[in-house]
């Protein structure tokens, strides 16, 4: 088991924030990504985030989003629709679009609107 499946994504959760707040993004961008991910609404990412849950527990009580595969493209030098773990796929999806933020794609493509 990887180690990340057991990290709390709270402690996670600023790091992702100080990334994207180096290059003028905001915390309602990154909750507005974790949601359109996970279905999570703002109250349901805070409660996660409060509770200490960890990777393993806060994708578990997911509802992907049904259009999660076109998330494509390297991270990490892997491709993340290669990636076999289904929640290692996971975790890489949220760093994907994480990164695509942060190298300041418009919202509407990092949430695959088109």
């Amino acid at each position: 088991m990887h180690r990340i499946f057991t990290t709390s994504v709270a402690a996670v959760y600023p790091l992702y924030l100080t990334k994207l707040e180096k290059k003028g993004r905001t915390a309602e961008e990154l909750d507005e990504v974790i949601g359109w991910l996970t279905g999570f609404d703002d109250a349901q990412l805070h409660r996660h985030l409060a509770d200490g849950s960890t990777f393993e527990e806060f994708f578990a009580d997911a509802r992907l989003n049904p259009n999660v595969s076109l998330i494509t493209g390297m991270i990490c030098g892997v491709r993340v629709e290669e990636i076999e773990d289904p929640l290692m796929q996971k975790i890489r999806y949220l760093d994907k679009l994480v990164d695509e933020l942060a190298r300041g794609k418009a919202m509407d493509k990092v949430l695959r609107r088109a």
